[in-house]
């Protein structure tokens, strides 16, 4: 069956935020509920108890496996800076299902239902209904070359329709994922992105997300804790609007629940 040869590569369909080269089964029905807390390790971090206290994102999803190679979602998200109120669509084929490497395209979209800001100039002023939407299409290849290992690479596009009027509308994204099985429904994960042509004023607002944390399966979910340095859930917010950074303690918890039913 082919669960059977996308179980080694990944326990899920997502790594930490990004997506991993998985795909839902046929008729597989998966409820998804995501959460990011606020910074760990800033020098105002014990008032809200290492960043518990705060949320930076919340997201609910349900997705479904239309055949064992295509799936397709829906999300709503609170949102993180710059955008609230975040609805997110997406669409998932498995080109290729090989037992050392997998292939995969992943498309999604991004609309904020946010009230538009009254400052013309602000990124959250939308004058038109375009406005309020950003892509986010990849191709991520997998591949193993030992057992236990799994690397993950994706290269993407990124357009938004509103940006900062110095920033570009359009963005090439590498992504990079390592997991290493550590037990037998126990593994270790980081994830990287990066964008490849950015523009002066993104260089010194913005920085690149990195993430790392465990995967664990147990009998219908997958559990995910982690840390990363990004806000943002879906992929029109954390690869473009990540600021937080690693080295001045900018990191924050997060954890996501998934479930999976048969329908």
């Amino acid at each position: 069956m082919i669960i059977k040869k996308i179980l080694i590569f990944f326990l899920d369909t997502r790594a930490i935020n990004g997506h991993s080269v998985n795909v839902l089964e046929k008729k597989d029905f998966d409820f998804r509920i995501t959460h990011r807390f606020g910074n760990i390790a800033t020098s105002e971090s014990y008032r809200t108890l290492f960043g518990l206290d705060n949320s930076s994102d919340i997201r609910i999803g349900f997705e479904y496996g239309i055949s064992d190679k295509f799936m397709l979602g829906l999300g709503r998200s609170k949102g993180a800076s710059p955008f609230l109120e975040v609805w997110d669509a997406l669409l998932k084929y498995q080109i290729v299902n090989k037992d050392k490497y997998i292939i995969t395209a992943a498309s999604s979209l991004l609309f904020t239902s946010m009230p538009s800001a009254n400052e013309l100039s602000s990124i959250t002023h939308f004058d038109q209904l375009a406005h309020r939407l950003n892509y986010y299409s990849e191709i991520i290849a997998a591949f193993k070359p030992i057992k236990n290992l799994t690397i993950q690479g994706s290269i993407g596009f990124l357009h938004q329709n509103k940006v900062h009027y110095e920033d570009k509308n359009s963005h090439a994204v590498l992504g990079g994922t390592i997991r290493y099985l550590l037990f037998k429904k126990v593994s270790l994960i980081t994830e990287y992105y990066q964008l490849l042509n950015a523009s002066n004023y993104r260089e010194n607002n913005f920085t690149s997300p990195f993430g790392m944390g465990i995967e664990i399966k147990t009998y219908g979910h997958v559990f995910q804790l982690n840390f990363m340095n990004s806000k943002g859930i879906v992929a029109g917010q954390f690869v473009p609007f990540t600021n937080s950074k690693w080295s001045e303690g900018e990191f924050r918890f997060g954890f996501t629940i998934a479930r999976k039913f048969e329908l």
